[in-house]
């Protein structure tokens, strides 16, 4: 069964949910589970693959993109906005929509924005 987890925000950023994105990655690798970063479309991969190199900051999180190369062991995260071949491990949901292919992996993180 999967596990779903909800992480309200109080930010009302775009930017806040990515950034806690990445802290989740690196603590869902640190336990050995891979991550699938879930966006909207091939920018928001693009926003998100550029954070990952930067933040958080002094500390790489291994990762590449669902278009770019079929993911391997050196990369335990991938972003992507399509369904996975191979889900596994952790789904971070960062789109606007519930991914119908949620219930293939582990544990689901959703973030949520807060509003003000």
């Amino acid at each position: 069964m999967t596990r779903v987890d909800f992480y309200v925000l109080e930010d009302v950023d775009l930017d806040a949910a990515h950034r806690f994105a990445c802290r989740l990655a690196i603590r869902a690798i640190a336990d050995g589970s891979s991550v699938h970063l879930h966006v909207n479309d091939e920018p928001a991969a693009a926003d998100l693959d550029d954070l990952l190199w930067n933040y958080p900051e002094h500390r790489f999180v291994p990762h590449t993109r669902q278009d770019r190369t079929q993911p391997t062991d050196r990369d335990p995260v991938v972003i992507g906005w399509e369904p996975p071949e191979h889900p596994d491990g952790v789904l971070v949901n960062l789109s606007d929509q519930i991914p119908t292919f949620f219930g293939r992996f582990d544990r689901v993180a959703e973030i949520v924005v807060g509003e003000n």
